[in-house]
């Protein structure tokens, strides 16, 4: 491993990087400092793909130990442009193009962060990380508590998540459950541009293996930004969710796009007189359970949302944290949105109904709120 680590990465970055093995050297994180601003203020709009873009670029300049290694990460700019001018900013042994071998390059990662660097590697879509998740779960997740602490294993795995748009099963299945039931992972999930732009920057300074769920279809979307977001210091804390939209009468919880539907089906809502609190989670491991128990103590009711499938799902860890810590404080059934429990179809219209809809999550608040819904609109 020290001989693939040191070809790769270079010599002197490795001699530099040795002598920290062990010891989970980290930077100073300004994390604790952010958790109590103000991020109203806007200034401008920052699209989803640039605010992750200007983290890499910041944190890798900020640090030499940080590095980006994937497929078409350099030449062709990342398949998504994420990683689009750092090739030339950084050069090739920083930017680090692979073979179209995930399990072989997530293990350089991972042999790599041992030894004290802080990859960031790349999946063109997190289906293509069950190659590679014996590595992950394995070499990553554990080794810091098989070591007792010796080994610390500053990694961070990102790339799209789940459903894309006429891509098939096998590239549209979301991981956000599967990662987030491994001890020893972190699981973040960003909705906006402050969200890609925060929690990146948390998950590289971050001493623990860190899995970086993103959504294709939110790369090109625009978000307004403030001064304060666009500072090179600023970083969102982890574990931390954002409350969208304040409400009381009824509390949505969702990540990645399906925090854009929920406010969506929020305003919908607020037309027939419901008010609804919209919870972006964020961080799905750890998950913000103060944030999400206190909000339904004040509504008395709860919908989950997500992309992924109902069976052992984030959605049912909300449900159980509900029910062990405010159950008393229910006045109806929760109420769990999630992807059918079917592979996603090809076909355009399937895949439509495979995926929860904005109209879905109206439907489901007013079934918990007693309103009467009719049967066509519930059909």
């Amino acid at each position: 491993m020290l001989g693939v680590i040191r070809q790769s990465l270079g010599c002197g970055a490795l001699a530099s990087s040795v002598k920290i093995l062990g010891r989970g050297v980290e930077r100073v994180i300004p994390i604790a400092s952010a958790a109590g601003r103000n991020y109203s203020s806007v200034t401008k709009e920052m699209t989803v793909r640039d605010a992750l873009n200007s983290a890499l670029d910041e944190e890798m300049a900020a640090d030499p130990k940080v590095f980006l290694m994937g497929e078409e990460v350099g030449e062709y700019q990342g398949a998504y442009k994420i990683s689009r001018g750092l090739l030339d900013k950084y050069g090739p042994e920083r930017v680090r193009d692979t073979p179209i071998t995930e399990a072989g390059f997530t293990g350089i990662g991972v042999g790599a962060a041992y030894y004290g660097l802080r990859p960031v590697v790349e999946f063109m879509t997190f289906n293509f990380s069950l190659q590679a998740i014996d590595h992950i779960i394995n070499s990553a997740a554990k080794s810091n508590y098989m070591s007792s602490g010796q080994i610390s294993v500053p990694i961070v795995f990102r790339g799209p998540n789940g459903a894309a748009a006429g891509v098939g099963a096998q590239h549209s299945h979301c991981f956000s459950a599967w990662y987030a039931s491994c001890p020893g992972l972190k699981v973040l999930s960003p909705y906006s541009s402050e969200d890609a732009r925060g929690l990146l920057k948390a998950a590289i300074r971050d001493p623990d293996p860190v899995v970086f769920l993103e959504n294709e279809l939110l790369y090109g979307e625009s978000f307004p930004v403030s001064e304060d977001v666009l500072d090179s210091n600023f970083c969102l804390p982890i574990g931390k969710a954002k409350i969208e939209r304040k409400g009381k009468d009824i509390t949505i919880t969702s990540f990645s796009k399906m925090v854009g539907y929920a406010l969506q089906a929020a305003e919908i809502l607020s037309k027939d007189g419901i008010s609804a609190e919209v919870i972006n989670l964020r961080s799905i491991r750890p998950l913000d359970r103060e944030t999400i128990t206190a909000s339904v103590k004040k509504t008395n009711r709860l919908v989950t949302v997500e992309e992924g499938f109902p069976q052992h799902g984030v959605g049912s860890e909300i449900c159980a944290v509900v029910v062990e810590e405010c159950f008393e404080y229910l006045d109806a059934p929760v109420e769990r949105i999630a992807g059918a429990d079917v592979p996603m179809p090809y076909a355009q219209n399937l895949e439509r109904i495979a995926l929860p809809q904005v109209e879905d999550i109206v439907r489901a608040a007013k079934r918990a709120c007693y309103r009467s819904v009719p049967l066509a609109a519930s059909a």
